[in-house]
């Protein structure tokens, strides 16, 4: 059974700093592009960032450039997001999930497998 387990998100004031990590068990994701997405109260599901199979490219939604960053341990199976200098409109629910491509891909479309989500609080 093929299965992506975040870590606990948790509340932080802003300008903090949180990681999250996804660990993947079931099948070896070393060979595709993983990706962080959130979803915020009342609002669809949206791009974080992603990162290609051998974790050299990346790509980041706007808002989080330059504070966010994904990167990817394959003999772990493991994909992370650290999360500095944090704002309250960061606050979602985060997930992690597994595309179909081998590169960085910002398509929802694209990804086969999701975890559960893991809520993120960023309190003012």
């Amino acid at each position: 059974q093929v299965e992506l387990v975040e870590s606990r998100g948790g509340l932080v004031q802003a300008g903090g700093s949180l990681r999250l990590s996804c660990a993947a068990s079931g099948r070896d994701f070393s060979s595709v592009a993983m990706g962080w997405f959130r979803q915020a109260p009342g609002k669809g599901r949206s791009f974080v960032a992603s990162i290609d199979w051998h974790g050299i490219n990346a790509d980041y939604a706007d808002s989080v450039k330059g504070r966010f960053t994904i990167s990817r341990d394959n003999a772990k199976n493991t994909t992370y997001l650290q999360m500095n200098s944090l704002k309250p409109e960061d606050t979602a629910v985060y997930y992690c999930a597994a595309s179909r491509t081998r590169h960085s891909t910002w398509d929802v479309y694209n990804y086969d497998y999701w975890g559960q989500g893991t809520q993120v609080t960023v309190s003012s």
